[in-house]
């Protein structure tokens, strides 16, 4: 376990105290804003990498550091330190990061991007439909929605999930299941691919040994393609 996370470079105002996050610019220096929300392990190197990505793709990339400064790359702790934090906490931690990214001279647009995974693609969720047209495109990686599921009625984001089919943490039936509940109560139907892969696939220094590579590179041609047509 890491305190004082020294990936962490930015401080914003947040749920009346201060968060902290990781920051990266596009080379022109403006762009469309996205928010990138982390995984159980906490603010380590991949979601860095996923931020600078996201940089070099031309957007203004924020995430933010929900554990304060904590990492794990041990399952059963980040289990905990999942388990630890309020929802609600986290939940008002990243509606004061979209706050910083919408007043931050460098993003053009009235609406950001979030691209979230396990943990982090379940707050998405909660974030998009608790934020209203604030969200412009919420892209869920695997996302594990902790407690009651949120109410969809003021989503207005269009969503593009990932999931894969073989993922012992969230199952494909009850991925189906959510798809339904959000297009009954906002009238908006998520667009959700599955993989023939296991959780975290995505994640190339993921512990659990699932990554590949073939279907990360195909989840993450659509998450651009996306974020470029809803976001510009």
């Amino acid at each position: 376990m890491t305190h004082d996370n020294p990936l962490q470079n930015v401080t914003f105002p947040s749920n009346d105290s201060t968060a902290h996050g990781y920051l990266a610019l596009p080379e022109s220096g403006r762009g469309p804003g996205v928010i990138v929300i982390q995984e159980w392990w906490g603010l380590v190197s991949h979601i860095v990498d996923v931020t600078n990505r996201l940089a070099a793709e031309g957007f203004v990339a924020l995430a933010p550091d929900l554990f304060g400064g904590t990492t794990t790359h041990d399952a059963e702790e980040a289990g905990k330190l999942m388990q630890e934090l309020p929802v609600d906490r986290a939940v008002q931690d990243l509606s004061g990061a979209v706050d910083y990214l919408l007043g931050h001279e460098a993003v053009t647009g009235s609406a950001v991007g979030a691209v979230g995974f396990c943990m982090g693609g379940g707050f998405i969720l909660m974030l998009a439909a608790q934020q209203g047209d604030r969200i412009a495109a919420a892209v869920p990686f695997y996302g594990v929605i902790s407690g009651a599921t949120p109410d969809f009625s003021k989503l207005t984001a269009p969503v593009l999930g990932h999931f894969g089919d073989n993922d012992d943490f969230v199952l494909p039936e009850n991925v189906r299941e959510l798809a339904t509940t959000i297009e009954q109560e906002s009238g908006r139907a998520p667009e959700f691919h599955f993989y023939p892969a296991g959780h975290a696939f995505f994640n190339d220094e993921n512990p659990l040994g699932t990554y590949d590579a073939a279907q990360a590179t195909l989840a993450w041609d659509r998450t651009l393609d996306f974020l470029h047509k809803h976001l510009g």
